[in-house]
């Protein structure tokens, strides 16, 4: 109760106190790394170490723009606004617990523990409990949610056509009602605060079934062989956190931004929460019915077209196709509300003096 008080508490804090604290937490990962990175360079005056840093910001940089990563963060995000708050931290507690998996394996691998070696290998049996924990977390979750909100865009497009009639309507009148509702209330709850998060994030790393995460792991292999020193090799895992903290930081401030824009005047934004309610449900959807699917087939050997076209899919950068949507539809759903709102005032100002533009 303790801690639900201070959760409370916490979310009464300004928004702006929020976004100070988050974004100082982002700022320490970057301290850290540097302060990592001068170390080694001067102790081992080697510029490769420099190099290999860069490559693995940048690898930490594309993991965040994972369509799995913008699918989760959007519609927890989505949840959050619905219920009337302002989820500042929601991307940096994803990215924390997923980026925790890769530091928790740049240290094994730094330390030599064979358990890691074996994590990598396909076929090993850590590597097949490791998949299929992350990969069924992230289909289950994903499916939840993206039901939960697929819900949400069928009530608003309801209510929307309610609205084109004259009807009048309320930030609670969109939150999705009956069986569905109900039926995911109960396990969405467990889903409450950026602590939550976190562990949603650190399952979804479980699996090491990212192309970027993998790269970075053997970059951090390479370098280790390579005989470049502990501490420079530990700038490499936290490289990969700073940069995937600050994108997903990003991403899930600038959503809670465009959710909050549509909750806050539901009657005039209605429209705008429809679509990317919508398109947000959707991408979850679809990521969630990949995501199983390959489990499946990998688990039960299928060899059906289906799974097997479905678990071979490469989506490559479609997460960042993903954020370019959404941010085109705020773009011109802030563009046509501006445009609106000056014809308005125009208008006004001309009933105002009679017609007479003089006055």
């Amino acid at each position: 109760m303790k801690a639900l008080l201070n959760h409370h508490e916490r979310e009464a804090l300004p928004t702006a106190r929020r976004l100070a604290v988050t974004f100082a937490a982002v700022a320490a990962l970057h301290i850290v790394m540097l302060a990592l990175l001068a170390d080694s360079l001067r102790t081992n005056h080697n510029p490769v170490v420099l190099g290999l840093l860069i490559t693995a910001y940048l690898a930490g940089v594309k993991h965040s723009y994972d369509w799995d990563h913008i699918a989760a963060i959007d519609n927890s995000t989505r949840r959050f606004a619905a219920q009337g708050r302002s989820p500042v931290s929601v991307g940096f507690a994803f990215s924390m617990g997923h980026s925790m998996v890769v530091v928790l394996a740049g240290v094994l691998m730094v330390s030599g523990a064979g358990i890691i070696q074996d994590a990598l290998n396909d076929g090993s049996s850590a590597n097949m409990v490791l998949s299929i924990t992350g990969a069924s977390v992230s289909g289950l979750f994903l499916l939840t949610i993206g039901v939960y909100n697929a819900a949400a865009f069928r009530r608003t497009a309801v209510l929307y056509r309610r609205v084109k009639d004259g009807a009048t309507v309320t930030r609670e009148a969109l939150a999705p009602t009956g069986l569905v509702a109900r039926l995911l209330d109960k396990p969405l709850s467990r889903v409450n605060r950026p602590r939550d998060i976190f562990v949603l994030g650190f399952l979804f790393g479980l699996g090491f079934d990212t192309a970027s995460t993998i790269a970075f792991l053997l970059l951090t292999a390479t370098a280790a062989l390579a005989g470049i020193s502990p501490v420079a090799l530990m700038a490499l895992p936290f490289g990969f956190m700073a940069a995937m903290t600050l994108c997903d930081t990003v991403n899930g401030v600038a959503m809670m931004k465009m959710y909050r824009s549509a909750v806050v005047d539901p009657r005039r934004r209605i429209g705008f929460n429809m679509v990317i309610t919508g398109v947000s449900a959707a991408s979850a959807l679809f990521i969630s019915v990949i995501t199983i699917a390959g489990v499946l087939h990998g688990m039960l050997g299928l060899t059906d077209p289906v799974t097997t076209f479905l678990a071979e899919l490469d989506l490559g950068h479609a997460g960042l196709v993903l954020v370019a949507m959404l941010l085109f539809i705020w773009g011109a759903h802030t563009w046509v509300r501006r445009v609106g709102e000056a014809a308005s005032a125009a208008s006004a100002a001309s009933a105002a003096t009679g017609g007479n533009p003089q006055g």
